[in-house]
């Protein structure tokens, strides 16, 4: 259940416009979304980079997303969860209660979840008669419905990053192996040729091969060694 009122923190906790946009961002919502919960935790896991989210606030992430109680988000079946921190650091494998906040507040900072905090702080749910829930203080997973094609296009980006990267290490261990069993095989057979030259400029090379490289750092490399093969 969401309001059309912004939520501020309770207590010291400071209001950003970052919190701000998120709330209204996750008013937007296209009526009717539903999208299931895991996928877009997986999602957010493959896009992390870009989405600029660390592991241990995925961690948190992943127990609030286990309080709630359906495997797709959607606004019909209410978007918030209100957990105690006693009860998220036991299905966070047990995180100790200060780095729990710290990567709370990181979820809320990256706007993944919104705080939607009671008068006294308490995370809990009010229930009508008939045992529904009418009202609840906790967190909003409003921002994962709203954000979800974002983050898909993340996680899509991030795979399509790897494929290419994959791609050019391939050709460079093709690259290497062709040059180096060519020059092997001429020098073996007394092929003419300054293959001492070659062979030395190919170490040149296959030198400035990073250990962890970009796609952008390693085509050079690959133009260089496909020349070289060439020769």
């Amino acid at each position: 259940m969401e309001t059309g009122i912004a939520t501020t923190p309770f207590g010291r906790r400071p209001m950003s416009l970052a919190m701000l946009a998120a709330q209204n961002e996750s008013r937007e919502i296209p009526k009717g979304r539903v999208v299931d919960k895991w996928q877009v935790y997986r999602n957010l896991c493959e896009g992390k980079s870009i989405i600029a989210i660390g592991d241990r606030a995925l961690a948190v992430l992943n127990a609030l997303l286990s309080f709630y109680p359906d495997s797709e988000l959607s606004e019909e079946n209410g978007i918030i969860v209100f957990p105690s921190n006693a009860q998220l650091s036991l299905r966070a494998h047990g995180m100790p209660d200060s780095t729990l906040r710290r990567n709370l507040a990181e979820l809320v900072d990256c706007g993944l979840v919104i705080r939607r905090d009671s008068p006294n702080g308490k995370r809990y749910a009010r229930k009508g008669r008939g045992g529904e829930i009418e009202e609840a203080f906790g967190f909003s997973l409003a921002p994962l419905l709203a954000r979800a094609q974002e983050f898909e296009a993340a996680a899509e980006r991030v795979r399509a990053d790897n494929r290419a990267l994959r791609l050019m290490r391939e050709r460079i261990t093709l690259h290497r192996r062709d040059i180096q069993k060519l020059v092997e095989a001429a020098v073996e057979e007394d092929v003419p040729g300054d293959w001492g030259g070659l062979w030395r400029r190919f170490r040149a090379v296959v030198e400035t091969i990073p250990r962890r490289a970009r796609t952008a750092e390693l085509e050079p490399i690959v133009a260089d060694l496909a020349a070289l093969r060439d020769d």
